[in-house]
């Protein structure tokens, strides 16, 4: 459908809408906001999600959502009778939900099939000039991608609204994510246990699912220690996978100091406890600085062939560390040539990072 028709929606006629986001951990917590500004426009609606089920916790205990339906990445290693019975009992369940709107947040080729098996009243999606008619004709309102790719990723989300007539205001645009009680209780517990008060230490994820987005283990570890002689307690986290653990086991035998080590021992829940209790937040881009945005954490994130403006801490106070010295970033690409090892991003300085800290730690 062509842009600037006056095709905006009803929201008081809504009962259910699936909002569909396939992507990682840090894409579905920044569609969040996109379930809060749809339920204050329509709040007697019921609202639900679609997302990989090992992405579920960014999204649970959302007050907007009713309920959440998840993919397992790993049906597609059942069998074939295993996934056929996962995938019938899937779409079993969203058609009992009769949606009245559809609104997918990505390229996935799931959500044109659904919007078409699901039969909406309403289906948004991007308009990627790549899809063919197939996608087009899948959904009664497409919106533009922005002229500029240097958009936040939250607003670009928000744009689905917005192409169905309804406009976030400036206060509902944030990250939503609740720990929930069980979390809160073990954050508190693991940092008792450490001897460590919260709001008395500075929160410190290096790792990343991606290599080629990770600071060296020396300039981390140098970094600690420059904390350290300031005053300041350092927290350490990881995801328990063995590339992050041993990122962490290098920056560890590399340090002066003893920064509290509780990596691999947080569940995603239990990590947005832990930093929501921390004075400031530093790390990568990854999931975990997003976490940290989405609790009011004030985050240092160093970047370097991921772009800040696409990818930067959503509303929170923060300072991004990158290089100025390399004009081909951001690159988007797996380290330099492929090697991933990202050179603008190895050879930021430790004190530049240090200097960012200490800008938002308070005084």
């Amino acid at each position: 459908m062509p842009y600037g028709l006056n095709d905006a929606i009803d929201t008081g006629a809504l009962q259910r809408a699936l909002v569909i986001k396939l992507r990682h951990h840090g894409d579905v917590l920044l569609a969040s906001p996109v379930f809060s500004v749809l339920k204050k426009r329509a709040p007697g609606i019921e609202i639900d999600a679609l997302i990989y089920a090992d992405t579920r916790e960014m999204l649970l205990f959302h007050p907007a959502i009713a309920q959440i339906h998840v993919i397992d990445r790993n049906w597609k290693q059942a069998g074939v009778i295993d996934r056929c019975k996962a995938e019938r009992a899937l779409f079993s369940a969203l058609r009992a939900r009769r949606y009245d709107l559809l609104i997918h947040l990505s390229e996935h080729p799931r959500g044109a099939w659904l919007a078409r098996a699901l039969r909406p009243r309403y289906a948004v999606a991007p308009d990627y000039r790549d899809q063919g008619g197939f996608w087009k004709r899948s959904f009664s309102h497409r919106y533009a991608l922005p002229f500029n790719p240097r958009r936040p990723m939250a607003e670009w989300n928000l744009d689905a609204l917005r192409r169905l007539g309804i406009q976030p205001g400036e206060d509902e645009r944030g990250l939503v994510l609740v720990p929930g009680e069980a979390a809160e209780r073990e954050a508190e517990t693991l940092l008792a246990a450490a001897g460590v008060a919260p709001g008395q230490f500075v929160h410190l994820h290096p790792g990343s699912r991606w290599q080629f987005k990770c600071w060296p283990a020396e300039r981390t570890a140098a970094l600690i220690d420059a904390l350290a002689e300031r005053g300041e307690r350092v927290v350490l986290t990881a995801a328990p996978d063995a590339d992050e653990q041993a990122l962490i086991a290098a920056i560890l035998s590399k340090t002066r100091s003893k920064p509290i080590d509780l990596s691999g021992k947080l569940s995603l829940k239990s990590l947005a406890a832990l930093t929501a209790r921390a004075r400031l937040f530093i790390g990568v881009d990854s999931a975990p600085m997003h976490i940290a945005a989405a609790m009011g954490t004030p985050v240092v994130a160093l970047f370097g062939p991921s772009g800040e403006a696409e990818w930067g801490p959503w509303q929170v106070a923060h300072r991004i560390v990158a290089s100025h010295r390399h004009p081909c970033r951001p690159c988007g690409q797996a380290g330099c040539g492929g090697s991933r090892v990202s050179d603008c991003l190895a050879t930021l300085p430790v004190q530049s990072v240090l200097e960012a800290a200490l800008a938002l730690l308070p005084r």
